[in-house]
């Protein structure tokens, strides 16, 4: 009898065994899949961060790069500003320095008048006059022809009257005018003709 008690017992004690050791096996993947997720949770989040972190510094980059490239254009603005003042100013000394002799012939002018002659002293003024058109025509100045036809481009009409000219037709220059390599500086002021007289 007390052997076949221990052998129950035994028994029990085996089913009682089997029994937690399935229940722990059954609790067993719900733990590692909670375990599994909370660890991919992390991932996502740090995968994220990551992400945040690395679209910041492209945009301090790029922010930087912008700051660098205003700079450099406002360098070259005011470098290509200074340039072309300084073409300015080259310019307006050459073109100066070329009318100093211009400027001599007619302080000579001016000092030989007193006490001389007529013809010498319209000679000492056709000299500072050539003097100074050639030293402006070397630069591109040209005299504006006012022969023929009025032009309404070329020419100011400040007078018109009969002639034997035909109607439309320039007869008489009240004002030079002048062009500067192309570009118009003046026009010719011309007394136009309005038709053949009665």
């Amino acid at each position: 009898m007390a052997n076949e008690e221990e052998k129950g017992n035994e028994s029990n004690k085996k089913e009682q065994n089997v029994a937690g050791a399935a229940s722990a096996e059954g609790g067993k993947p719900q733990d590692q899949q909670a375990a599994a997720g909370s660890e991919q949770e992390k991932q996502e989040k740090k995968q994220q961060e990551s992400e945040l972190e690395k679209k910041e510094k492209e945009i301090a980059e790029l922010k930087d790069r912008f700051l660098r490239l205003a700079a450099e254009f406002d360098n070259y603005k005011k470098k290509v500003a200074s340039d072309i003042q300084s073409a300015k100013d080259i310019g307006k000394a050459e073109l100066i320095a070329k009318l100093l002799p211009a400027i001599d012939a007619f302080e000579i002018a001016i000092y030989s008048v007193n006490g001389a002659e007529q013809q010498e002293r319209d000679k000492g003024f056709e000299l500072v006059f050539s003097e100074l058109y050639d030293a402006l025509k070397a630069e591109g100045l040209r005299e504006i022809e006012a022969k023929g036809k009025y032009d309404p481009y070329k020419h100011e009409v400040v007078l018109t009257r009969p002639s034997d000219k035909e109607e439309g037709s320039v007869i008489e220059v009240v004002r030079k005018g002048y062009m500067f390599n192309g570009i118009l500086l003046r026009p010719a002021s011309v007394i136009v003709s309005n038709g053949k007289k009665e």
